[in-house]
């Protein structure tokens, strides 16, 4: 039933049937598994003979979807990341100062 589009990472689809969208977000050729990202965000796998049997259309990228969107927010995820990784080392840094009989080497 399919229009015969292959599937391409990146690219945006229209599943006619259930007036579903979604785009390609990876395809594994080894695994004959194409993983798809629909308009609410949710994630699915789909098997190559399930893709060839949906009646599908290309289409351009939705109004207000952006990947910049979700780019932003693993950036910010990073930054989390990142700032608590440096709490870390201030404390490692503090420990350090600290010899065996607990002076800090700060004179008194």
């Amino acid at each position: 039933m399919s229009r015969d589009n292959e599937p391409v990472k990146g690219q945006w689809y229209e599943n006619i049937d259930d007036e579903e969208t979604f785009r390609v977000l990876s395809v594994d050729e080894d695994a004959e598994l194409i993983e798809i990202e629909y308009l609410d965000g949710e994630i699915d796998e789909l098997d190559i003979e399930e893709w060839h049997e949906l009646d599908l259309e290309l289409i351009d990228e939705p109004e207000g979807w952006s990947e910049d969107e979700d780019e932003d927010d693993e950036d910010e995820e990073e930054l989390d990341e990142d700032d608590e990784d440096d709490d870390w080392d201030d404390e490692d840094e503090e420990d350090d100062w600290e010899d065996d009989d607990g002076d800090d080497g700060r004179e008194r």
